[in-house]
Order: structure tokens, then C-alpha cells, then sequence
């Protein structure tokens, strides 16, 4: 029996607030196939591509065949398909991208090799934060997080620090929206997120345990650019039990002003004078008593 298309649908995509917006033009199309993939979704069959960014099955077919021919998406031996290196190619090119890891990456194996952790730089994209690298701990207490990830900001280290950091329209259009439960110890409730983030603001990073692993403690700083706007965060994550925050906020704090050098050095500019500064660990500020 021949194989019954779907009846068409509306695809959809989100619009830089994460709000879903409808995709009605060609362009739309291609950009619901490819938006289909994320990172619990790596590699997706055709009707769960279809189904994923709600076009027919029919469309779905012609337009996979159209990326796939281009090198956007590739096609392994069990008929699924996932994101081809053509993408990273051009992914490559955005300024947030390889710029920041080029100048970033150095600093940061320096930094995983020194405290055994797990090591992100990430970056704001909408109301998510997207890791543009990631370092896994070998030994100790490696977590899943890869390049191209991206998570809630309420739920991550990074994360926090780019919402603390960020416009206050920005800050409430997040604290509007449902926040994601990952553990038992994730921050769900706005009240207490807008202490949390006014803690960061206040300190100059994050600190918390257990937001999407429980064993996991993370301490996250902000990255600024040579003119002293925010760029990026880094983080590390080891385990809460053997975590020595006011150690990780020190290495952390160094080691964002390094790639600010780095970013200045890599562009031609000059530093701005008044660059802000990570202060000094208040032992057990924005620490849950919970571990």
C-alpha cells in the first residue's frame, strides 16, 4: 500500500523571545526542517522531522532532499537523518562563534585541566543559552553538555549571569513564562529567580547546585568585550561534594579577563579603562543550603 502523506500544516518558529510564530513562506519552510533538530534530537527520521516542524510529510520529503543535496543535513545508513558540516561551516562565521572560541578556548582547557570540571562557554541567544564550547571532565564527573546546546537560562550557571546581566524588558518577558523543572532543586518559582538574579547582579556571579544534575555544583561569570559590554559567560561544574566555590570564582574571574585580553588583542582595540570586575566570594552567598 502506498504510503498516506499527511494533510498539510502550519509550520511554526520561534521568534527571538522563544514565542512560537508562523513559518509561511519557503524560506520559513527550510528553516522549520532544520529547526526540528536540537540537541535531545540529533538525528530524526523523515516523519519525525515532519512531525517536528509541522510540515506534510510530502513537503517535509522535498525539502530534506533540497538540504540534503546542498550538504545542510545528512542521511546515515539507518535512513536517519541529522545536521551536515556545511551548517558548521557557515556557524563558523558568526561572530559569536569562532571569534569567542578562538579566543576563549586556550583559557578555558587551561581552566578544565585546573579544576577537573566541566568548563562552558555560553551565550545568549533569545530567552535560552547556547554553548558555543564545551569541555567535558574525563575522570570526574563529566555531564552532558556539548557545543550547540541550549537550555533555559533560569536553569544554568551561564545562563543565570546572561539574565542578571541583561536588559530589564528581557528579564521580565523571562520571568513571565513558565520555568522549566529539571531537579527538585531548580529555581521554577519568578520570585525567587528575581532574588536570584539580583544576587548575581550584586556579586558579580552565579552560584548554584543541583539546577539540572543534583550531584552538580556550578559557578558562572560574565565575559565582556573590549568595550565592557557583555559578550558571553563561562562556567564549571563539578560535584557539590567536592566544590570549593571561592576557589572556582577567583579561577573563573581571571580567566574572564584573560579573553577579554584575548577578544581585544584578536580585534585591534584598546581596553576600556573601567572594565567590570567579578567581586570576592561572600562565603555561601546565593548558595542553597542543599547540596
Amino acid at each position: 500500500m502506498p504510503e498516506v502523506l499527511e494533510a498539510p500544516a502550519a509550520a511554526t518558529m520561534l521568534d527571538d523571545h522563544g514565542a512560537h510564530a508562523p513559518r509561511t513562506n519557503a524560506a520559513g519552510r527550510l528553516l522549520a526542517v532544520l529547526d526540528a533538530f536540537g540537541p535531545r534530537s540529533r538525528a530524526l527520521s523523515l516523519s519525525e522531522i515532519s512531525r517536528r516542524s509541522g510540515l506534510s510529510l510530502s513537503t517535509t520529503h522535498r525539502l530534506v532532499h533540497e538540504l540534503l543535496s546542498w550538504g545542510a543535513l545528512e542521511r546515515d545508513t539507518n535512513g536517519r537523518y541529522s545536521i551536515g558540516v556545511r551548517l558548521l561551516e557557515l556557524a563558523a562565521l558568526a561572530p559569536r562563534g569562532l571569534d569567542l572560541r578562538e579566543a576563549a578556548f586556550p583559557i578555558l582547557d587551561d581552566l578544565h585541566h585546573r579544576t577537573r570540571g566541566n568548563v562552558h562557554l555560553g551565550v545568549r541567544n533569545g530567552l535560552e543559552v547556547v554553548y558555543v564550547e564545551a569541555i567535558r571532565a574525563c575522570a570526574t564527573h563529566p555531564t552532558n553538555g556539548r557545543i550547540g546546546d541550549r537550555w533555559p537560562m533560569h536553569a544554568t550557571g551561564t545562563g543565570l549571569v546572561l539574565l542578571a546581566f541583561a536588559d530589564r524588558d528581557l528579564q521580565e518577558e523571562a520571568l513571565s513564562r513558565p520555568l522549566e523543572r529539571f531537579t527538585p532543586l531548580t529555581i521554577t518559582d519568578p520570585a525567587e529567580l528575581r532574588r536570584k538574579l539580583a544576587q548575581v547582579r550584586q556579586s558579580g556571579y552565579a552560584v548554584a547546585v543541583g539546577q539540572i544534575t543534583l550531584p552538580d555544583l556550578v559557578v558562572a561569570v560574565p565575559v565582556y568585550d573590549p568595550f565592557g559590554d557583555l559578550a558571553a559567560a563561562i562556567s564549571v561544574v563539578v560535584e557539590a561534594a567536592r566544590a570549593k566555590p571561592q576557589v572556582l570564582v577567583s579561577m573563573l574571574g581571571d580567566a574572564s579577563g584573560e579573553i577579554t585580553r584575548r577578544l581585544a588583542a584578536q580585534s585591534g582595540q584598546r581596553l576600556v579603562r573601567s572594565m567590570p570586575r567579578v567581586r570576592g566570594f561572600a562565603g555561601g552567598h546565593g548558595v542553597p543550603a542543599t547540596a
